[in-house]
């Protein structure tokens, strides 16, 4: 039975009985025996058939098929009707992202957990007002004075009229009209994408302060003191591509509360830290590290960041052990990338900490290789290498600035910001610098000319689909030369936390074109900016630069008569097919590794095919090139390769080559010829790889 709770009756019972292992199973308990409701379990944080989203970051990912109705008649999403659950969410990355923010406050997560209740064309807004009440004020018993609710107010220009009906609803309940409050779109009015399912929402809120006070002006302001714990969805419209709407023939419902900030209201808490979600992580890290206590201090009360730091590694392990119990281990791609920079911060730090001298650290070779970055970072120009990290290589802001602010320097944020902004002309050749073992890529803002698909242009494209996009511009290397393109992303300024998947990029009649699934709309006119894939760049760089070494190789071996018939060039190997049998490999392979241990210079530049006619020792291709064609010699400038009477090209490695290539040869760090075949009598296959991929070759 609901029981008149003051405020400090509240508070003494909540802080006292309710851990959050019991809120979460009453809230499924709620739904579950009350209303009918079916518990369904959280998904993995590791999105599925979304190639557009790092992670899972709302409670709504894994119903989206049924939203779009893409859902397949046979499967059980089609049967959902009543569902309850807590989703685990993490948000690093794309719009949603509390990565900069996480341990400057004590609210904001990477991690959380996002309970929600939902209804697929069955009860709509008075049912789910209803319950949503009666669970706060009568199971939770929160005093309802402290509570607030907002509804959708209208907007005149987008010919949408206020949800009187959300109102009345309310009102009904016993919500005073002074705590019924009214904003607009950008408050109340929920849109899965510019197209598609949308419709006004109604969230609660709740004043930590109460003691009868009036707290109406501080909704939706920002304040600390007023947060919203609640938000109740109502999906009833369908956003078309002419931007009107139409009313959707099934209403559904979609509501989401935080774990995290529900937790600070029942156990009387300011502060998510200080909740029994985190009060045991603390506990541990302070007795695994020893030192101060945690004591929930910020800004500059907080001296030395000590509380800071407790933030971060609470709020990290959680996130990194949600990860890898769904599966999502520390690598270079996406999500996994995101996790290996937040695994090894952490390893660097705690462990620092722990042992003062780096001979007795455990994984010292990955803190001696940070070890190197903190001392880079400093005689850097700071903005631009955070400004490279964080956009070409995913690495959060927040750790760049902890980095800098341990060693007393200051990110240089004006310029970050320019960067940031600056719509720099970027050219189809890559632009490049080595920043420790990482190749660092300028990405690239562009405009979508033109959408091919089914043999037609088209005006936009809608998602999960396959399309060729044309742009005024691009970053991308394309197909050709023997090289495989470049793979990446896109993401539209439109759609900030989808990622649109670059799968290959070719040259048709001169156009430069790229094959792209489209997780989300895409349109002719839209901005999206470019990411190249940095390992498969760096990995086809090193594998290009070792198929003109071992060319060179082959002719110091075998003489001058061997001649190149082809080449191809991905990020795994590269093959090579000569002209003739190759019976010396050791010595071929000698040669190679040779040129990578005198860690030579790879000079390019490009100049008049005239100029090239008569250098001896060029290599050319039986193929016709154009009037202005590249040059890559290694450890020779280009301009004394092309000097009257010079016999450089004799000694060393130059072609004609429009591929991409390493700075310095000794950055192909190994090589290993794996096979060499006769298809032909006479023209031999050689197979070859470099790196690390090589020397594990070479150790079986």
């Amino acid at each position: 039975m609901p029981r008149n709770w003051h405020c400090s009756s509240f508070q003494a019972r909540s802080a006292a009985s309710l851990s959050s292992a019991h809120v979460r199973q009453m809230f499924l308990q709620y739904f579950q025996e009350r209303h009918g409701h079916q518990v369904v379990p959280s998904a993995s944080v590791r999105p599925r058939n979304d190639p557009g989203l790092l992670f899972v970051n709302a409670g709504m990912n894994q119903f989206k098929p049924i939203f779009l109705g893409t859902a397949d008649p046979q499967s059980e999403l089609k049967r959902y009707r009543r569902i309850v659950n807590t989703q685990k969410c993490v948000r690093a990355g794309g719009k949603h992202n509390d990565l900069e923010d996480v341990g400057r406050d004590v609210y904001h997560h990477t991690f959380f957990e996002m309970l929600g209740n939902w209804s697929f064309g069955d009860y709509f807004k008075e049912e789910a007002c209803k319950m949503a009440w009666e669970l706060l004020t009568q199971v939770y018993e929160i005093p309802k004075d402290q509570l607030y609710v907002t509804y959708f107010g209208g907007d005149a220009s987008l010919g949408l009229n206020a949800d009187e009906e959300c109102r009345d609803i309310w009102l009904t309940l016993g919500v005073p009209p002074s705590h019924v409050l009214p904003f607009h779109l950008k408050d109340n009015f929920w849109e899965m994408g510019d197209t598609g399912p949308c419709g006004p929402c109604t969230e609660i809120h709740y004043d930590h302060i109460g003691g009868g006070r009036n707290a109406a002006a501080l909704v939706n302001q920002g304040s600390p003191d007023v947060v919203e714990i609640w938000n109740l969805v109502f999906i009833q419209y369908n956003r078309e591509a002419n931007g009107s709407l139409r009313h959707l023939p099934q209403h559904h419902v979609d509501t989401g509360m935080g774990l995290e900030r529900l937790m600070t209201v029942l156990q009387n808490k300011r502060s998510n830290y200080d909740t029994d979600l985190f009060t045991p992580i603390l506990d541990a890290i302070h007795k695994g590290c020893g030192g101060p206590g945690y004591q929930g201090l910020v800004g500059e009360t907080d001296l030395g960041g000590v509380n800071m730091a407790y933030r971060v590694v609470a709020d990290h392990v959680r996130a990194l052990s949600v990860c890898i119990a769904d599966g999502i281990f520390p690598g270079m791609d996406g999500s996994m990338f995101i996790l290996w920079l937040r695994f090894f911060f952490l390893q660097f730090q705690i462990l620092v900490r722990k042992h003062q001298k780096w001979q007795m650290l455990h994984f010292r070779m990955t803190c001696l290789t940070i070890g190197k970055l903190l001392k880079l970072l400093i005689f850097l120009p700071t903005g631009e290498v955070a400004w490279s990290l964080y956009r070409n290589l995913g690495f959060p802001l927040d750790l760049i600035k902890l980095m800098l602010e341990e060693k007393g320097v200051q990110l240089d944020i004006a310029t970050f910001d320019r960067l940031a902004q600056e719509h720099a002309e970027v050219r189809l050749t890559y632009s490049m610098t080595f920043f420790l073992l990482f190749a660092v890529f300028k990405p690239c803002q562009a405009t979508v000319l033109a959408l091919y698909r089914d043999q037609t242009l088209q005006e936009e494209v809608s998602g999960k689909q396959h399309c060729g996009v044309l742009l005024d511009r691009t970053c991308f290397y394309a197909e050709q030369g023997g090289q495989a393109s470049d793979q990446g992303y896109m993401m539209c300024g439109r759609h900030q936390d989808v990622l649109f998947p670059v799968e290959s990029v070719q040259v048709f009649g001169g156009y430069v074109i790229h094959e792209v699934f489209i997780s989300e709309t895409l349109k002719v006119g839209d901005q999206v900016h470019l990411f190249v894939d940095e390992a498969q760049r760096l990995a086809s760089m090193r594998n290009h630069t070792a198929t003109h070494l071992l060319n060179f190789a082959l002719r110091q071996v075998l003489g001058d008569c061997t001649e190149q018939q082809g080449s191809s060039v991905t990020a795994e190997h590269l093959r090579f097919v000569v002209n003739t049998k190759v019976p010396g490999i050791p010595k071929v392979e000698s040669v190679v590794q040779e040129m990578i241990k005198r860690n030579e210079t790879v000079y390019t530049g490009n100049v008049p095919l005239s100029q090239t006619s008569d250098v001896l020792g060029l290599r050319k291709l039986d193929t016709v090139y154009p009037d202005l064609v590249r040059v890559v010699s290694v450890g020779i400038p280009v301009e004394k390769v092309l000097a009257e009477d010079s016999k450089h090209a004799m000694n060393t490695s130059v072609e004609l080559c429009c591929g991409v290539h390493l700075l310095q040869a000794g950055d192909v760090q190994d090589f290993t010829i794996i096979s060499e075949k006769q298809a032909v009598k006479g023209i031999s296959h050689i197979v070859a790889v470099t790196g690390e991929q090589a020397r594990q070759v070479r150790a079986q």
